[in-house]
């Protein structure tokens, strides 16, 4: 069973950074696309940016000049560094990946809450 987890959530103060990590359980993370989505209560899942096995980015209009995906493939880890948080930043963030687009594998998530 693949098992992907994140982690690097917590709380940070509007305009700072963190970074997520997220590794996985198989040495097929390498042909894995990967992705993080954030879920708010009461809302629907977002997709925040995506990575694809070549390493081609795509990011949510919300994300895109404050966050950045990669990923290390002899790690098995996608990350996601956050800059110039807000508060509509926080949720939890959840990692997922597999093949060919296939959003197969969930990672419990983790939270992030952006607050003075």
């Amino acid at each position: 069973q693949v098992q992907v987890a994140e982690s690097g959530g917590g709380l940070v103060q509007p305009g700072g950074s963190l970074t997520l990590s997220c590794v996985a359980s198989t040495a097929a993370f390498r042909i894995f696309d990967m992705a993080w989505f954030r879920q708010v209560p009461g809302k629907q899942r977002e997709l925040v940016a995506k990575i694809n096995y070549k390493g081609a980015t795509d990011y949510a209009d919300s994300a895109k000049g404050r966050f950045t995906i990669s990923r290390d493939d002899a790690e098995r880890t996608v990350y996601l560094q956050m800059d110039n948080l807000t508060p509509d930043d926080t949720a939890v963030y959840i990692c997922t990946g597999g093949a060919r687009g296939e959003w197969d594998y969930w990672g419990r998530g983790t939270q992030v809450t952006v607050s003075s």
